[in-house]
């Protein structure tokens, strides 16, 4: 039973690193592969924070500060300099990987005798469940405002956004801030859950949130009729159980791509056989959502 607690309340904090990654896939239809060096960044920041004695929450706003000029800088190179999104990811990342390393001073840091946000008494899970709910609500208040439904329609279709006046790229740019900003924060989190922050512990990022967000749309949102962003958090409660529940099985942690690989290929054959949407359906009902506000 502690075993499934764990699980869940692990997959409530990436649930907010995926919060992170369907900004910048799903909506602005961007692979931000920066996202992977943005997990670990959060993790860097409030590991140096807490072990320079600051509180955890001064931690947490420095962890997203550094996540909003990560996404800055991969909206920068994309959309000031023209290089793709794909390179434009890697180049952060790999920018990242060095500068995690600098703020660390080393590849590894234990959080284990500091004061961190679990250490205040109440359950993991009870803080992971009230941090997700505020992020998940704040998003989704977000994007109800105009500039929500902008960020969408950039995503949908850019050149009619360019065409009614609004600049596009500061909206791209907008989108990588946030959602880098999220991803760093749960890297932040996850840091001091786990209690110990790890330069490497952000390869995968993208990957398994690609991973949560194609489970929560091709299977969840079959079941349950609600908000996206809820769907994707329950698409990575799912994901976080079925890797479970292999591991159990006699799988090792060294068959984990395969797994994720293998659950990814399961739930778009799944999706696609129960309800094939095309993404032009999806981009023209996101049109008229625009025009309507």
């Amino acid at each position: 039973m502690d075993a499934l607690v764990g699980v869940v309340t692990q997959s409530l904090i990436l649930g907010i690193m995926v919060l992170g990654v369907y900004i910048s896939y799903k909506i602005l239809d961007f692979p931000d592969l920066s996202v992977d060096g943005s997990f670990s960044l959060g993790g860097a920041i409030i590991a140096v924070a807490l072990k320079n004695g600051l509180s955890p929450t001064t931690g947490f706003l420095l962890a997203i500060g550094g996540g909003l000029i990560a996404g800055l800088l991969t909206g920068i190179l994309n959309v000031r300099l023209k290089i793709s999104n794909l390179l434009s990811g890697i180049l952060v990342m790999g920018i990242l990987y060095s500068v995690n390393l600098r703020i660390m001073g080393k590849a590894n840091i234990a959080l284990f005798n500091t004061n961190h946000i679990f250490e205040s008494g109440f359950s993991p899970i009870i803080i992971s469940l009230a941090i997700i709910c505020i992020c998940k609500t704040v998003l989704d208040l977000f994007l109800k405002t105009g500039l929500g439904y902008t960020l969408k329609a950039v995503g949908d279709n850019s050149q009619m956004v360019q065409s009614l006046g609004i600049e596009v790229g500061k909206i791209k740019i907008l989108g990588l801030m946030i959602s880098n900003g999220l991803v760093s924060f749960s890297g932040s989190i996850m840091a001091q859950y786990q209690g110990f922050s790890d330069v490497s512990m952000g390869i995968g990022t993208l990957v398994l949130g690609i991973a949560c967000i194609i489970i929560g749309e091709s299977f969840i949102s079959k079941i349950i009729k609600t908000k996206e962003t809820s769907i994707i958090i329950l698409g990575t409660i799912l994901y976080q159980l079925v890797i479970y529940i292999a591991l159990n099985a006699g799988l090792t942690a060294t068959d984990l791509k395969l797994i994720t690989s293998f659950i990814i290929i399961l739930f778009l054959s799944i999706g696609e056989f129960k309800n094939p949407i095309s993404k032009q359906k999806i981009s023209i009902l996101r049109r008229r959502e625009y025009a309507k506000n």
